[in-house]
């Protein structure tokens, strides 16, 4: 009879199980070993000969309730009966999530429960208080990691109202649509201006994360570099241009900073690499229906002529190509509309504002 539940990834963090009477106890599985993914950083199980996978073990819960949370792992897996080593000795049967082929050892890094807590812990155990869903555990976390940022943002209120926690009552949450983003739709009140609460209201809102934009400008040579790509969102307007001219721009992934995400982006949808970002905003474009929060940058960088290309994530679908354009032809396209979305414009009217400073700046400059 199984004893409990082995964990040895993810699932093993404590938090995620927050708010039940679990009993954690060490143990650790043979013929096996936890690496680190190499291009995420998850947790994979591979064989290994003499491999000694540590984990725990988890009594009080069910093998249904383990693969409910099997999500947050991001693999295919499936439970099997496993013989375990207690710490203090001795062996047990329990039920473990292994992968549904056995991995080989390809030199995998050992994976690290401390160092994947410390860049994605609080993420994770905020979305495991939710429904977790394995197809959507990126953009869950790219939104669990959009909430921290928003909890710990110091926003100023020198002119609007200072909320409170008794200032917004919420009665009900539903999500009627839910994939890669999802709308939800809630029942509340809200503090009016003269002290009352309002009566209750439903209000939905789009679902999405914390985003970057970054818009790279050579000050020598006086241009930037703009992406184009066809956008759904112009198409389902019926907009006959859906093509548009953009700055660099993606969203921040799970255990990434702003700065890492704008760096990121820039090398996937151009080509560069970024060191300098001049932080330029942190806004919501439309918030009466979105929570998007996105911060802009204007990266300082070598713009030669043959920076612009085809470039893009294939297993996306990207087709994203770069122009190479002169400041005086930036402007040109903002103000006659062919530049059409609100985080471009943003930064070239900054841009156009702190030009001068910029080109003096820069050394080889002949301003």
């Amino acid at each position: 009879m199984s004893e409990g539940c082995f964990l040895w990834g993810v699932l093993r963090y404590p938090p995620l199980w927050r708010g039940r009477d679990l009993d954690f106890e060490p143990a650790s599985l043979r013929g096996v070993m936890v690496a680190a993914d190499p291009e995420t950083g998850a947790a994979l199980l591979v064989s290994q000969h003499d491999g000694l996978a540590q984990g725990a073990l988890l009594r009080g819960l069910a093998a249904e309730d383990l693969q409910t949370m099997a999500a947050l792992e991001g693999n295919s897996l499936r439970c099997a009966r496993v013989t375990v080593e207690l710490a203090q000795g001795g062996q047990v049967q329990a039920t473990a999530l292994l992968p549904q082929t056995a991995l080989a050892d390809q030199g995998f890094a050992a994976w690290d429960l401390a160092q994947w807590a410390a860049r994605y812990g609080a993420q994770y155990a905020l979305v495991a208080q939710a429904e977790v869903e394995a197809a959507r555990l990126g953009p869950l976390l790219a939104r669990a990691g959009a909430r921290l940022r928003a909890a710990a943002q110091v926003a100023p209120v020198t002119r609007r109202h200072p909320a409170g926690p008794q200032d917004v009552a919420c009665q009900a949450l539903r999500q009627p649509y839910k994939r890669f983003f999802a709308v939800e739709e809630a029942d509340l009140r809200f503090r009016r201006f003269d002290g009352s609460l309002s009566p209750q209201v439903t209000r939905a809102g789009f679902i999405s994360c914390d985003a970057v934009t970054v818009l790279p400008y050579d000050a020598q040579r006086d241009r930037v570099l703009l992406v184009e790509q066809f956008r759904t969102g112009p198409f389902l307007r019926g907009d006959p241009q859906p093509w548009q001219l953009e700055a660099i721009a993606g969203r921040i992934d799970a255990g990434e900073t702003p700065e890492e995400a704008a760096r990121r982006e820039a090398l996937e949808e151009a080509g560069l690499t970024l060191t300098a970002l001049l932080p330029v905003a942190q806004y919501y474009p439309s918030p009466g229906i979105l929570t998007e929060f996105l911060y802009s940058y204007l990266a300082l960088t070598n713009l030669p002529d043959h920076a612009a290309g085809i470039f893009g994530l294939a297993e996306e679908s990207e087709d994203i190509r770069g122009h190479l354009i002169s400041f005086d032809q930036l402007m040109a396209l903002a103000q006659s509309g062919e530049i059409g979305n609100g985080p471009l414009l943003l930064l070239a009217y900054w841009l156009a504002a702190n030009r001068i400073q910029l080109r003096r700046a820069c050394p080889a400059s002949s301003v």
